[in-house]
């Protein structure tokens, strides 16, 4: 598509630029931009505040923490960023605390500038080719963002992704909410449809082992506070929710909602696992959508994947792609007023 038909939301060091688009639809309007195919921004008719944490300008956004991003080759953690695949073992990018590897590495599709494929009214497409080798990975994956808008205030969310050698692909959208334009979000009750979450070490790595939720403050199988208190201390969720063991045909699985404005969000899925994260280590500096300030749990995150670390653990869900397959991931994220 030609340069014209976007605005240039800034450049890269090497001067090739970032573009934004907006698309509007069933009462909401999303900006987007090419850079990690970034939801930068998110509104909600008659509702003020951003939905989502954003920048106004480009510049802060490679030192976010993922704010609105695409995440891949694969989402969340991979252990010491090894894995055997067809008898063949590769090493990743060691990329957080140089011990595991996160969010697809140093150069990851959350950290490059995307191709705008398709920009209509209400759509806007997005594609990338995470080339063999980047990363660590085996295959050149081709990995497709398509953000539409639809009636009854969703925002829809569909990945596909193809390769041309058997390799690892699990994506996840990474905005923060907010639903009520706050400083934090611990005024927000949550509920994630799920009996168990995956267990992990003091890295935030899975053991293999998973964890029964019933008789836990990570019970959130009823509505309840974001706010829980253990031991006198906060609790701190960064966790995967076990929805099912394989992907499945899309259904609803979780429900936040803001005690102060009212307004919800309801999340459906395809996807297997849930990350939900609180946003506690949000530490950022740079002024927000219009001028906010980004403390600790600002925003909230809810990640729809494949359980991290899976293709290290036997009977977790299948995150291998193979040649001749298209990988199909779906999320909506429904707003509403109660």
């Amino acid at each position: 598509m030609a340069d014209q038909d976007f605005e240039i939301f800034g450049r890269l060091d090497d001067g090739e630029p970032v573009y934004r688009v907006t698309i509007s639809g069933g009462g909401l309007t999303a900006n987007v931009i090419s850079w990690g195919a970034v939801i930068q921004d998110l509104r909600l008719e008659g509702h003020a505040p951003p939905l989502v944490l954003g920048f106004e300008t480009f510049e802060p956004y490679p030192q976010s923490p993922y704010f609105g991003a695409t995440p891949g080759r694969f989402a969340n953690r991979i252990g010491n960023g090894r894995f055997t695949l067809d008898g063949t073992d590769y090493q990743l990018d060691l990329n957080e605390n140089d011990v595991t590897h996160l969010h697809g590495g140093l150069n990851g599709t959350a950290r490059r500038n995307w191709t705008i494929v398709e920009h209509a009214p209400d759509v806007v497409v997005l594609r990338i080719t995470d080339e063999a080798g980047r990363g660590g990975y085996p295959g050149n994956c081709t990995i497709t963002a398509t953000y539409r808008l639809l009636e009854g205030g969703v925002l829809s969310v569909v990945y596909e992704a193809t390769t041309d050698a058997a390799t690892l692909c699990n994506l996840a959208q990474h905005s923060y909410f907010n639903l009520d334009g706050r400083e934090d979000t611990l005024g927000h009750d949550i509920m994630v449809a799920a009996d168990h979450l995956v267990e992990v070490d003091a890295r935030q790595v899975p053991t293999g082992r998973l964890t029964a939720v019933a008789g836990t403050p990570y019970d959130l199988k009823d509505m309840g506070p974001m706010k829980r208190v253990r031991d006198g201390e906060q609790v701190l969720f960064d966790h995967n929710f076990c929805l099912s063991d394989e992907r499945v045909a899309k259904r609803a699985v979780a429900l936040a909602r803001s005690i102060y404005s009212g307004l919800s969000l309801e999340v459906r899925t395809t996807e297997p696992g849930l990350q939900l994260y609180s946003g506690f280590k949000i530490n950022v500096t740079a002024p927000g959508l219009e001028g906010r300030h980004y403390p600790p749990f600002a925003g909230f995150c809810l990640e729809t994947q494949v359980w991290p670390d899976a293709i290290n653990h036997e009977g977790f869900p299948n995150a291998v792609l193979r040649p001749g397959e298209v990988l199909r991931q779906e999320t909506d994220y429904v707003f509403s007023r109660s």
